[in-house]
């Protein structure tokens, strides 16, 4: 309730209570600022590309581990070592992979021949942005991955048996049997995993912090440096409430898409 009420002053952070009422102001201005519409673009881009590619990967193998092959519980269990580590320290991890000088994956690709000399990964604002994805998706992906598996393991066999009894193909079979049952499952993976990377803060702090040249400040950084960087608890907090805003319509969305009501008979 406190963070509600800064939202419509203009506080300092060395204030000790809220100084000058403003209104909607703090709101207003964001959303005629450009700034905060290309934070706002670079937010959704990086949202859309690591949650979807999340999802198809999470899919591709849980529908892997659901066939069974050869070491299939090795590979589930596996699974967890990605999700398990922290935020931070996955940041870490990758932040070490793309270091100019001694990165891993410099080396890989200098040993393997690929490239001549080592590249300064994380000095372009859209690779890097990339980048940062890159490191998302591999500590997110597990999480999909096992929530699917579940979902598909709760599946009767029954009916896709039914289903290539009327000679369905495999591909058939997963596109109108499986997939449709797994409609809440995704719904709740891409509830939940939107809702994060619209919010993601940590792994870009620690990889980039928000560089170079602002192309990876995501809206959630854009808060921090407005209430902890510039001080102002007032505007930080109306960007708060800003993101609490836009996801809150992103997941009304997908609502909308995954259970719109059926025509009646």
């Amino acid at each position: 309730m406190a963070t509600f009420v800064l939202s419509f002053t203009e506080t300092k952070i060395a204030e000790l209570v809220p100084r000058d009422f403003v209104g909607l102001s703090n709101y207003a201005g964001y959303l005629s600022n450009a700034t905060f519409w290309d934070t706002i673009g670079r937010t959704s881009y990086f949202t859309f590309v690591s949650v979807g590619v999340e999802l198809l990967l999470g899919l591709a193998i849980a529908v892997l581990i659901q066939s069974h092959p050869p070491g299939w519980r090795f590979l589930r269990l596996s699974l967890i070592i990605p999700w398990a580590v922290p935020t931070i320290v996955n940041g870490a991890l990758w932040r070490w992979i793309y270091n100019a000088d001694y990165g891993a994956l410099n080396a890989l690709l200098v040993q393997s021949g690929l490239v001549e000399r080592y590249i300064p990964w994380l000095t372009r604002p859209f690779l890097s942005l990339n980048l940062v994805i890159l490191a998302d998706i591999w500590h997110s992906v597990p999480f999909v991955a096992l929530i699917l598996q579940a979902a598909l393991a709760t599946i009767p066999d029954e009916l896709e048996e039914a289903a290539a009894v009327d000679g369905a193909t495999a591909w058939q079979r997963f596109l109108h049997v499986r997939l449709p049952l797994l409609r809440a499952a995704i719904l709740v993976v891409l509830v939940i995993r939107t809702v994060e990377a619209f919010r993601v803060f940590d792994i870009v702090y620690v990889i980039t912090q928000g560089g170079p040249a602002f192309g990876t400040v995501t809206i959630s950084y854009l808060t921090y440096l407005e209430t902890f960087s510039y001080g102002n608890l007032g505007k930080g907090s109306s960007l708060s409430f800003l993101i609490s805003i836009f996801t809150l319509i992103m997941a009304l969305f997908y609502f909308r898409i995954f259970y719109r009501s059926e025509p009646r008979s």
